[in-house]
């Protein structure tokens, strides 16, 4: 079977992950099927891209794996982050429509993640963010990235411009550094009753927030992470406290996401993320990268991103956290030595 074909058919089986349920008994049926499709799909995107991703295969080789030996998802080898900054990872041979790139410190090589299919990974986002939240189109979304908006090669802001030409809106849009616009807009949409997401990075909250100190009640304000070297890095609890002092809203929403990745997590303010459908959360052990650790133990984050088709969709990252039975897992901070980077996190003490 040509590659071109192998791509055809596990596309089209990812997609029917993305595809909502129904109803209550619905949803209830379809999650022991939707978790028996997954780790189906997992193997066969392994043997896909074993077979089809030079970097990925020389890899397992050195580590001794078995190729036809992996019959379970967990014995699917990982494949360390930091191989995004000096190879050119892609599954098959393919021209990229865009690279995103992670910001990076001065001095410090960058992540380059290859796109062959930015609709894609746009319908992805749309999935991941509907799964948890509902139709994307009734919300009004006001972004605030500065830093994003100011570099090129950010997926951050490909999602969120996509999720803003999506909104049926017009307030929606983008807001550099202009606080006052953007805080004229939320208490506007508050007095229509508009359903409203505010998201943006932690550093321009924590200045909005130092700046104003407003009633946004009923407003989901979400922060992406990451001080950009802009200050200094504090505990998410620290940072979410704050702004919810300030901003008057009982609880602070977190998108969990990163350059190497297509899909994205979301929590509602408990620490607690939840994957969208086409992404897993495993831990390995600290000490040993090859062992899976237990679920509710503390480890070393390993990511399962199926809308990584093209690219590779088994990474084992620098984040440090706990994954429960439910698929629904908490970042905890980075491994030491790794670097200090990305959207997707704060670091404890």
């Amino acid at each position: 079977m040509s590659i071109d074909l192998q791509r055809q058919r596990l596309l089209e089986k990812i997609n029917t992950l993305m595809l909502p349920s129904n109803d209550v008994l619905d949803a209830v049926r379809s999650s022991s099927e939707r978790s028996e499709l997954f780790e189906n799909l997992a193997l066969a995107v392994f043997r896909f891209q074993y077979e089809n991703n030079l970097h990925y295969r020389t890899f397992c080789e050195l580590l001794g794996v078995d190729y036809e030996g992996v019959k379970l998802m967990s014995e699917i080898p990982f494949f360390p982050i930091q191989f995004f900054k000096n190879h050119k990872i892609q599954t098959g041979a393919w021209d990229a429509e865009l690279i995103f790139s992670s910001s990076g410190t001065t001095g410090n090589a960058t992540s380059q993640h290859l796109v062959s299919d930015e609709a894609f990974y746009l319908k992805n986002t749309v999935y991941g963010f509907e799964n948890f939240y509902g139709q994307l189109s009734e919300y009004c979304i006001l972004a605030l990235l500065p830093s994003y908006l100011e570099r090129k090669g950010s997926g951050l802001i490909s999602m969120a411009a996509h999720f803003i030409k999506r909104s049926k809106y017009p307030q929606s849009g983008f807001f550099l550094n202009d606080f006052d616009e953007l805080i004229s807009t939320l208490k506007a949409n508050q007095k229509k009753g508009i359903p409203t997401l505010l998201i943006g990075v932690s550093f321009a909250l924590l200045d909005l927030a130092e700046r104003y100190e407003v009633d946004l009640e009923g407003v989901i304000v979400m922060e992406t992470g990451g001080m950009k070297g802009r200050r200094k890095e504090i505990t998410r609890e620290e940072l979410h406290d704050f702004l919810k002092k300030r901003l008057n809203i009982s609880e602070i929403h977190s998108e969990y996401g990163m350059t190497e990745l297509f899909s994205q997590g979301y929590s509602n303010g408990d620490g607690i993320f939840h994957p969208a459908p086409t992404m897993r959360v495993l831990t390995r052990e600290i000490t040993d990268p090859l062992s899976p650790q237990k679920y509710g133990k503390t480890g070393a984050i390993n990511i399962i991103d199926l809308a990584n088709l093209d690219t590779i969709s088994f990474i084992a990252t620098d984040d440090l956290g706990r994954v429960y039975e439910d698929n629904s897992f908490e970042i905890l901070g980075r491994m030491d030595a790794s670097d200090a980077r990305g959207c997707n996190l704060l670091l404890i003490e």
